[in-house]
């Protein structure tokens, strides 16, 4: 049995009424139709808005977030803070919409509705629900981490790499530049710290997303060939990309490439993300809560930083990176509260979906994330306007600006597909990064 966080209602007409949440996920609150908690659009609710606040559950922990509602929201009685202009992400200029961190047995009221939040002690809990990997896979992909740091720059050790230097630091964690002693391959060394507590059933949950993770094998896909968890801290080593990220390349080009090393550039991907979508995983969970082997893996966190450039044989290849692996630490609840809080969540790049069905995205989303991308390259924008306002209203509630508003000589053709490819609603356009690959490849080739 796993943690449970309980929403029961206890005042208005829909009284008794309770909702269970066991696993990470957002509950948007509202009016409105794609409210995952939705309350009827009628005179008893009428102070309740379409889109009035959002739950971001990663149990045991919940946040609420208000959404700027007229009437606001009430914690105990207590309307939660006003809103203030803040430089929320290095993406957009945000305004950080008032968020409370709730504990059991506090009320939110929205309008005349009353809810009593119920979270069950997690020391009473079965810590196991997920398996882990068997243990011939852990010794075989164990590393043995030394905690030691090198003196001066205090870099991590690891027995049989040589660590060489610190490429870059993420959200929640570092990578660094190794060289394997034995084959002298240059690898990438990634260190993941979770934000919160962790226990067996957010360990082994993460385990067995990443050993998902370590059956893709393409060579447009950044190859995860190693990892352990060892005191708090995961560790991971990954095929080293010799070259830029698409983002630093941008930078470099004012943020703005060409329509032939854009479009070249997003095919390849495309390629990648066809091979991952339909890809055989061995750890997929079923219906009945049992796990077996299962097809396609979803990213969720395409974007320019996380599509590489490697040059490989005089050659240019393009890799996809991170693929699955932040998925499975947020999903983990290793991560805290990414969505409310904006740590890590890249909403410039991410469909109406995603944000809708937070849990069981589609590989869609990824396609539409990959049109997002080709859109920024050739641009230098985002597709949808996020300046001084919340992000998670302005994905649920905007519309992606056409492209050739942004930019005048994209050729119509190509703009045409792009602009489908980022329609999501009511439904993502294109369906699958072959059907997206093949209009593109139709209108510049």
């Amino acid at each position: 049995m796993s943690v449970q966080v309980k929403l029961t209602i206890i005042q208005e007409s829909l009284i008794d009424k309770q909702f269970i949440f066991e696993e990470r996920t957002i509950c948007i609150i509202g009016r409105h139709q794609n409210c995952h908690l939705r309350l009827p659009s009628d005179e008893q609710h009428r102070t309740i808005s379409r889109y009035h606040c959002i739950l971001d559950i990663n149990p045991p922990y919940v946040r609420v977030r208000d959404f700027g509602s007229t009437n606001g929201t009430y914690i105990n009685g207590k309307k939660i803070g006003q809103s203030q202009p803040k430089h929320t992400s290095e993406a957009t200029d945000q305004i950080q919409f008032p968020e409370y961190d709730l504990k059991s047995g506090d009320q939110i009221q929205l309008g005349t509705t009353i809810f009593q939040l119920s979270i069950e002690d997690p020391k009473k809990m079965l810590l196991e629900i997920a398996p882990m990997p068997k243990k011939s896979q852990i010794e075989n992909n164990k590393l043995l981490v030394n905690s030691a740091k090198l003196e001066n720059n205090n870099i991590i050790q690891i027995p049989g790499y040589r660590v060489i230097k610190l490429l870059g630091k993420g959200n929640f964690g570092e990578v660094y530049l190794a060289r394997n002693n034995s084959t002298q391959e240059l690898i990438a060394l990634k260190t993941m710290l979770p934000e919160v507590a962790t226990h067996s059933q957010a360990i082994n949950r993460f385990l067995t997303e990443i050993e998902n993770t370590k059956a893709l094998n393409h060579k447009n896909v950044v190859k995860l060939k190693d990892y352990s968890y060892s005191d708090n801290q995961f560790f991971l080593t990954l095929e080293y990309c010799n070259g830029d990220s698409i983002w630093n390349l941008l930078e470099r080009c004012g943020y703005r490439l060409s329509i032939t090393m854009a479009v070249t550039i997003i095919i390849q991907a495309l390629d990648g993300l066809e091979y991952t979508h339909n890809a055989e995983i061995p750890f997929v969970k079923k219906a009945d809560g049992s796990f077996g082997k299962g097809k396609g893996l979803v990213h969720r966190h395409i974007k320019p930083a996380n599509i590489f450039l490697s040059n490989i044989n005089s050659s240019t290849v393009i890799k996809i990176a991170d693929y699955g692996i932040a998925k499975a630490f947020d999903l983990a609840g290793l991560s805290g509260q990414t969505i409310t809080g904006n740590k890590g969540v890249n909403f410039p790049f991410m469909p109406k979906q995603q944000m809708i069905d937070f849990k069981y995205v589609k590989p869609e989303v990824d396609v539409w994330a990959m049109a997002a991308t080709l859109y920024n390259m050739l641009t230098g924008e985002y597709p949808r306007d996020f300046v001084g306002k919340d992000p998670i209203l302005t994905v649920l509630q905007t519309k992606p600006v056409p492209i050739r508003q942004r930019n005048i000589y994209i050729p119509q053709s190509l703009a045409e597909v792009i602009d489908l490819a980022l329609i999501d609603e009511p439904e993502i356009y294109f369906k699958t990064a072959k059907e997206f690959k093949q209009a593109l490849k139709g209108c510049v080739f």
